[in-house]
């Protein structure tokens, strides 16, 4: 499933990428000063993830690298565009077994 989600995000540009109000949600003040729309970005066009899967709600669950820990990222992408539903960083044990 990642080279398929890596086809499906390499037809968007940063551009089409955006955020929802709920994606900042479950970040701590001090990690809403880091974690901005263009680290994000970054990071989805710029890394390989770790884990992709697709959700019962049609979104995707994406997982990639982050210093220790993981980014878990959650994209509704749609034929236009893609938003960021939600992001957080969990601990590699919280990254779900296939």
């Amino acid at each position: 499933e990642i080279e398929d989600y890596l086809d499906i995000i390499g037809g968007f540009g940063e551009e089409s990428i955006s955020t929802t109000d709920h994606a900042f949600f479950r970040l701590k003040e001090k990690e809403r000063k880091i974690f901005k729309d263009k680290l994000i970005k970054k990071v989805i066009f710029g890394q390989t993830p770790k884990l992709v899967g697709i959700q019962y709600n049609s979104n995707y669950a994406v997982f990639y690298k982050y210093g220790k820990d993981t980014l878990k990222v959650i994209l509704d992408i749609q034929t236009t565009k893609i938003n960021i539903v939600t992001f957080y960083i969990i601990s590699n044990e919280q990254i779900p077994r296939i």
